[in-house]
């Protein structure tokens, strides 16, 4: 393997990052200010890395909405500063985007060429940050990954969870769906991409689509929670931050992994956290999940 530096080495999917790829080190937001240039330069210049994993970010959707310019301030500027000081030292860069670069209108899963529209200021950010890579380092893998998890950090099934033990009934939006991933799954596929090596942008989402409630189900039964869970729409529960109906990540690269089922990377998450009580439904989880 490759030397890689993971920054944001302190959040969800940067700690996984050094977890799952041998010999990485990483630097946290009090070791790297990505939006200090100087600092950025020094760190890379110390380190050598042959590729930087870039998991620093900006990542409060609705925080976005109040202040855009800090989002884009990180999100765009801060990955281009760190994406021009990995290519002076000749290091490449993976960007870890989002699936919120997408407007949402489309009526089937979003493919790598699809057009860009993002409907908020998070998603703008994110793609500004895209460009800014590509702008700044020839060697760039932009991956867009949506509706994280896993063991480090706030996530949405450790909220559900929360929420589920403390009332006897929830309601969570059903007409929005997406790719639920386990950020386990998803290092592993970055360390694959290095490995191959990759270039471009690459759609990496756990297997399968669901919606919120789907997914918020889907955990509190693994759990053995009891707790009634209800669709609404999201009319009925409105956020700051508008989010597309349909952010559904489809890959076609070659080169790209495919990721499990993300009701495979939900089981897979629960036992590891010690929360998995019940079995999946065999009349509900599809043949690849149960077989996988």
């Amino acid at each position: 393997m490759s030397r890689v530096l993971v920054t944001g080495a302190g959040g969800m999917l940067g700690r996984v990052v050094l977890e799952e790829i041998p010999g990485a080190v990483g630097a946290t937001r009090q070791e790297l200010d990505i939006c200090d240039e100087r600092q950025a330069r020094a760190v890379l210049a110390r380190e050598r890395p042959h590729w930087v994993v870039h998991c620093a970010a900006y990542t409060d959707v609705d925080g976005a909405e109040a202040e855009p310019e800090e989002a884009l301030r990180v999100n765009g500027e801060g990955a281009g500063i760190v994406a021009r000081a990995a290519a002076e030292v000749g290091a490449g860069i993976v960007y870890i985007s989002s699936d919120y670069v997408f407007d949402g209108s489309k009526g089937s899963p979003y493919v790598e060429d699809d057009a860009t529209g993002p409907i908020s200021a998070y998603g703008r950010s994110k793609l500004a940050g895209e460009q800014a890579v590509t702008e700044a380092n020839d060697n760039h893998l932009i991956i867009r990954t949506s509706w994280l998890f896993g063991p480090y950090g706030r996530n949405f099934v450790d909220t559900i969870l929360t929420l589920a033990h403390e009332r006897e009934k929830l309601q969570v939006v059903h007409d929005q769906i997406g790719c639920p991933t386990y950020t386990r799954h998803l290092a592993r596929a970055i360390a694959q991409l290095l490995e191959a090596p990759a270039r471009g942008v690459h759609h990496v989402a756990g297997g399968g689509a669901c919606s919120w409630f789907e997914f918020a189900s889907e955990a509190v039964r693994l759990a053995g929670v009891a707790c009634d869970v209800e669709p609404c729409t999201t009319e009925q529960f409105p956020r700051p931050a508008p989010r597309p109906a349909n952010s559904v990540l489809r890959a076609t690269r070659e080169q790209t992994p495919r990721l499990d089922h993300w009701r495979v990377g939900l089981r897979a998450y629960l036992a590891e956290r010690g929360w998995l009580v019940t079995s999946p439904d065999p009349d509900t989880v599809p043949p690849e999940v149960a077989t996988g």
